[in-house]
């Protein structure tokens, strides 16, 4: 697998969570990010690692993206659990919601 090109210390501060988490490599190759996103259900802004109950995710989440990409870029937002129903008992392994 090639590397992603040399990275920013903000970079690296941006993925840390998804290393920690086991999310690069097992779920995504490691990349360089070009934007910033944020997921918010209602007020409460979504985390790596955070818990939502159910009922808190009934409506579809209002998503955020900033950064410095031309007008025509594409993206693709996939919502998934890598270790449902949790890291404890991977059963269903990984896990797509939408």
């Amino acid at each position: 697998m090639e590397q992603p090109e040399s990275r920013h210390r903000e970079d690296v501060n941006a993925l840390d969570p998804l290393i920690l988490g086991g999310i690069i490599p097992d779920v995504v190759d490691d990349f360089v990010p070009c934007c910033e996103m944020a997921v918010y259900y209602g007020k409460d802004q979504v985390t790596n690692g955070c818990e939502l109950a159910p009922f808190a995710t009934s409506s579809p989440p209002n998503v955020q993206i900033a950064g410095n990409f031309d007008d025509g870029s594409l993206f693709t937002l996939v919502m998934t659990d890598p270790d449902a129903p949790s890291p404890a008992e991977p059963s269903l392994g990984e896990y797509l919601h939408w």
